[in-house]
């Protein structure tokens, strides 16, 4: 059974890093040992999971159809591992977080109070930053990222899954109108955030996939969330923004959500993201299955 699991954690990580000699690495083995356990996987299975050349690895048809379930095994293992971890070695020490600006004041702040409670002894250092940062050239020892993923060879933990929202303030509204048509944003006054070209400050995309372009313009244009919906708030324009940065707002008729008869594009989920070449620290592990425990709850009320 361990040389079972050893070969499916080759394979993963093989496909992850592009070669069996990166995986080697990760894994603290010979070249050699690695192909191995690779090629008695594939034997087991009696399937061809990955094409060999000399510069990088590509994956057959039974390789592709095989990789979700073998990230799946994996991902449960560490998991396992971690649970175990967490309760026998001591949660304690400091703890780098890395999260976007306006999600980490909103609801990440809160949070840390309540982490500390209970584990008293771990010390956090909460990044606000809304570009990537590189984990392990920053020295971060956790991320949170909202949105699709697009690094694969990051560990990314699903925390909760999150929409977009189309809003405006009630004075706004009846100052100029209601659009009720996808094409009627084109002649309002859109509020763009400057860091995310599919919601920008020329065009915003709809549809689940982005497929529905439409050209917008406005009077204020920011690269913070916050600012665009507290700009929205005070009647100056629509704001497409997160719903976990509009809830409150609408909760309390500061903002009215719009409908222009399309679906808004699908934003994800907040993922928790962790280097694959560190093995994250009992502090980190705890943290992360707080947040999993926790924004769940707090999302219900978004």
């Amino acid at each position: 059974m361990a040389d079972r699991l050893t070969g499916i954690e080759v394979f993963v990580r093989a496909i992850r890093q592009g070669s069996l000699s990166a995986a080697a690495r990760e894994l603290k083995m010979s070249g050699a040992m690695a192909a191995k356990h690779l090629v008695q996987l594939e034997e087991r299975l009696g399937a061809t999971l990955v094409h060999r050349t000399t510069r990088r690895l590509s994956l057959t048809e039974a390789g592709a159809q095989f990789l979700e379930r073998a990230e799946r095994i994996t991902a449960d293992l560490r998991e396992a591992e971690s649970e175990v971890s967490a309760h026998s070695v001591a949660i304690e020490g400091l703890l780098r977080v890395s999260a976007p600006v306006s999600f980490g004041v909103l609801h990440l702040s809160g949070l840390i109070a309540q982490f500390h409670d209970r584990y008293p002894k771990v010390t956090i250092e909460l990044g606000l930053n809304d570009r990537f940062v590189d984990l392990l050239e920053e020295r971060w020892d956790v991320a949170i990222r909202i949105g699709r993923l697009a690094d694969s060879t990051l560990v990314a933990r699903k925390l909760v899954a999150e929409t977009f929202t189309l809003c405006a303030a009630p004075a706004y509204l009846a100052r100029s109108g209601t659009p009720e048509r996808v094409e009627d944003l084109s002649a309002h006054q859109c509020l763009g955030y400057t860091l995310a070209p599919l919601v920008g400050v020329r065009e915003w995309a709809f549809g689940a996939n982005g497929a529905i372009r439409v050209p917008i313009s406005g009077p204020f244009t920011s690269n913070n969330g916050e600012a665009l919906m507290r700009a929205a708030c005070a009647g100056q324009g629509i704001v497409y923004s997160p719903r976990f940065m509009t809830a409150c707002a609408i909760a309390d008729g500061r903002l009215v959500e719009l409908d222009v008869g399309v679906p808004l594009l699908d934003l994800g989920a907040i993922y928790a993201i962790t280097h694959p070449t560190r093995r994250p620290a009992a502090r980190t592990r705890a943290w992360i299955d707080f947040l999993a425990e926790r924004l769940p709850v707090i999302a219900r009320h978004w």
